[in-house]
């Protein structure tokens, strides 16, 4: 078996998802040739050929392998320990997780990519939605489930909890990098969003303890 050949296929392949994902980034969709691709990948544009069909393939691609690297994030969002005495400390350590995924600089040029070609590309903003973010909050809305049947929350609709949860930390940053087109955010300023959004949670659905008789 040759696998020689199989590595250097590989190590071009990633070279060119790497070098697209760039350029892409820089130029957007319209803006991107597939010579760009193959000048930055160091590779022929033949080559290039050879493993994506086509610009509009090699763009699909590209925005559905990034949701792979949210798994890792959407598995801490199950990740939330019991306990009615450190579940706001709890939350707020699961909502600084949360932020620091979704307003990474990389997601969120992606986020804008997808969103400045949604209408050539509906399908695809469908797809990348349902298996980041939509992903992301069924797993959130099943952990405050299972933290409601344990009477540390009330929750009537938990997806819907979700959306609320997920809103209050990223309505600000989210919505100022998307504007302005600068992703950075301080970490004293992720901390400060973290904090204030899982006790605005808290304050509309925390259980209140049981009275003693």
């Amino acid at each position: 078996m040759d696998t020689t050949g199989q590595g250097r296929s590989a190590r071009k392949h990633q070279a060119i998802m790497e070098a697209a994902t760039a350029v892409f980034m820089e130029k957007g969709y319209a803006g991107t040739s597939m010579d760009d691709i193959a000048r930055l990948a160091a590779v022929s544009k033949q080559t290039v050929y050879k493993h994506f069909s086509d610009k509009e393939k090699l763009f699909a691609d590209i925005v559905l392998a990034t949701t792979d690297r949210l798994d890792t994030a959407i598995d801490l969002l199950a990740d939330v320990p019991t306990g009615a005495t450190n579940l706001e400390e709890n939350l707020t350590r699961l909502a600084r997780r949360f932020l620091t995924t979704l307003t990474h600089p990389q997601v969120i040029q992606l986020r804008r990519l997808i969103i400045a070609n949604a209408d050539v590309f509906p399908e695809l903003g469908a797809e990348w939605y349902e298996k980041g973010f939509e992903r992301g909050l069924s797993t959130l809305a099943a952990t405050f489930r299972r933290l409601a049947d344990e009477g540390l929350l009330r929750v009537d609709d938990a997806l819907l909890a979700a959306n609320h949860f997920s809103g209050l930390l990223l309505w600000i940053p989210v919505n100022k990098a998307m504007f302005t087109g600068r992703s950075q955010h301080t970490e004293a300023e992720l901390d400060r969003y973290a904090a204030a959004g899982a006790r605005a949670f808290l304050a509309a659905y925390r259980l209140p303890p049981a009275a003693d008789n």
